[in-house]
């Protein structure tokens, strides 16, 4: 914090310099939160009285105006850490949302700041909360932000200087962006970190937090309840257990739960009946989607998605679609709205996905099955049914299937013996006490793994004093490890325009970096390695950009239904392609 201090207060000495020397101003110019906060209330207000006037005079709708209206009653407690669970589909964005101005409000908190896991539920969240509030309040910081959706030029600049130092009174972000900024030693990342200060932070999807990272997670959340005046909520469907107990360092969360009754919201919110039915190869699964007008199959790979998609459209099945990270983001949009349009209206409607669909996609679908995985994993895809609760939930059958001639990845696999071992427990496996055993059985189970990269060790403090890694911490804490390496399609004229401007050397990289963020596909760096050896596959521009930009430049080999086909890239040529 101390360092960030410095380090900003360093950084805007220059800029107001050279702004003299150069004649030009800075916008950074924005709100205080305690200002505008009557104004946001207010707005906020009048949208969930709108929403409860032309409301469906639904159960569901009368627990989520249950579930706000004593939210909203605890917002004057003591800041500190708290919890919020609700169901799926319980409201939980905008009553977190106005949680945060009221205990705002009350507590005098400097800004909000709202993080997500999800990129692709980022633009969601952040689109709500601008049209509530407006673009002079939001600030939106993700590495997909696309600065040409701000209206004019002084927005534009007054947008990149607030990503430096989150001076904004409300701040969407992810929680990558979020933990690896407090975890760096770098000057450019840490400046922004005295203003997460006296701040209510969301945390939204809290059960996604890497588990590999998970211990020195819990102690900088604590740290900044405990010492720099935060408030943070906890905020998820399946409330992943972080609270203290015996051989367990975790949160100081007892007595601090917003929602009135989680288990008497989850027995009031059950939308669906759990189903386990064994072994199912393609063809099985091919034949239950044909029994099947509408159907949601989640899979734990891209390589079974796309085989099983292939066989249930040589089944000549209707409606069939794939949704996969072969695809990229723009794709993948365009496919979730033509899928909610068919299910909408009524048509048939078969969709094969990977996992990301549980990431806060949301879609109703009155069957789902999802491939063996962890407990959390089939209670977000139950989720993805019977999500308004207007169908039958006996009827509503989330089918989990042993997926058989497809490997599991070993995290998923240790997940579904830690779900093992406390299935037979419970009569409801969606209650928050058999969410909190499982994820008691998973922490057991990794144990100092918890700690898989030895973070907190490199801050000791001993009789001689303190010795202070930072360096060797910033550069161990990172969240996402895919080992995967990007690919861009230029699948519209947005994207062809973009990689055309990759050769004018005035164009900034990180402005088409981010123009380009939606058309990335990543694929295994040995398939990259292939695609490019083989002349699929360009770094444009290089002697401009470096190795920045890896382009494809086989069009054949990317279809807005499979995606990119990486594989076989040796022999895959124009002259042959069969896709």
């Amino acid at each position: 914090m101390l360092f960030s201090c410095l380090v900003d207060a360093d950084f805007k000495n220059t800029e107001a310099y050279y702004n003299r020397i150069e004649g030009r101003t800075a916008d950074r110019d924005w709100p205080a939160l305690s200002d505008v906060l009557p104004a946001l209330i207010e707005r906020l207000d009048s949208e969930l009285a709108q929403k409860t006037a032309v409301g469906i005079d639904t159960h569901v709708n009368h627990l989520r105006q249950q579930v706000l209206t004593h939210v909203r009653g605890k917002a004057n407690e003591v800041p500190g850490l708290f919890t919020l669970t609700v169901p799926t589909g319980g409201g939980k964005t905008l009553t977190s949302l106005a949680f945060a101005l009221d205990h705002a409000r009350a507590h005098g908190m400097r800004r909000i700041i709202y993080a997500i896991p999800f990129t692709s539920v980022i633009d969601q969240t952040a689109g709500i909360f601008r049209d509530l509030f407006g673009d002079d309040i939001v600030l939106e910081h993700h590495s997909a932000i696309d600065e040409e959706k701000v209206r004019n030029l002084s927005s534009r600049d007054k947008l990149r200087l607030a990503m430096e130092d989150w001076a904004a009174p409300v701040v969407v972000t992810t929680t990558v962006q979020l933990f690896e900024s407090l975890f760096s030693a770098r000057p450019s990342r840490c400046r922004k970190l005295h203003n997460i200060a006296g701040s209510v932070i969301v945390l939204d999807e809290a059960q996604t937090l890497p588990r590999h990272l998970l211990l020195p997670i819990l102690r900088v959340i604590e740290e900044l309840a405990a010492n720099y005046g935060c408030t943070i909520v906890l905020c998820t469907a399946t409330q992943p257990a972080l609270g203290a107990r015996k051989g367990f360092p975790g949160l100081p969360l007892d007595g601090r739960e917003l929602a009135p009754d989680p288990a008497g919201l989850a027995r009031e919110l059950r939308r669906t009946r759990l189903d386990f039915a064994g072994p199912m190869d393609n063809a099985a699964l091919v034949d239950a989607l044909g029994r099947e007008r509408q159907a949601l199959v989640i899979v734990n790979s891209r390589a079974h998605a796309l085989d099983l998609y292939r066989d249930a459209v040589k089944a000549g099945l209707d409606g069939v679609l794939h949704l996969t990270t072969r695809q990229y983001a723009v794709n993948r949009r365009e496919i979730l709205k033509y899928v909610r349009a068919r299910l909408e209206n009524d048509r048939p409607c078969r969709l094969i996905a990977t996992s990301l669909v549980e990431a806060g996609v949301d879609v109703d679908f009155p069957r789902v099955f999802r491939a063996e995985a962890g407990l959390d994993q089939i209670a977000q895809a139950a989720g993805r049914c019977n999500r308004e609760g207007r169908r039958d939930p006996d009827a509503s059958v989330v089918t989990v299937f042993e997926a058989v001639g497809y490997s599991v990845p070993s995290e998923i696999k240790g997940l579904i013996g830690d779900f093992s071992r406390i299935r037979d427990k419970h009569a409801d496996l969606f209650a928050p006490a058999a969410i909190q055993d499982y994820f008691e059985e998973v922490f057991w189970r990794m144990g100092d793994r918890l700690d898989g990269k030895d973070i907190l060790r490199q801050f000791i403090v001993d009789r001689t004093g303190t010795y202070f890694q930072y360096r060797t911490a910033g550069e161990k804490f990172r969240m996402i490890e895919s080992g995967l390496l990007p690919v861009i399609v230029p699948g519209d004229e947005a994207a062809r325009t973009a990689v055309a401007d990759l050769g004018n050397a005035a164009i900034p990289s990180g402005k088409l970096a981010r123009q380009l963020q939606g058309y990335i596909v990543q694929v295994p760096p040995k398939a990259r390695a292939l695609l490019m050896a083989n002349g699929h596959v360009t770094l444009m521009a290089e002697d401009i950009r470096g190795d920045q930009f890896a382009v494809l430049q086989a069009p054949h080999l990317y279809t807005k239904e499979t995606g990119l086909i990486w594989e076989d890239a040796d022999y895959l040529g124009e002259e042959n392609s069969i896709w």
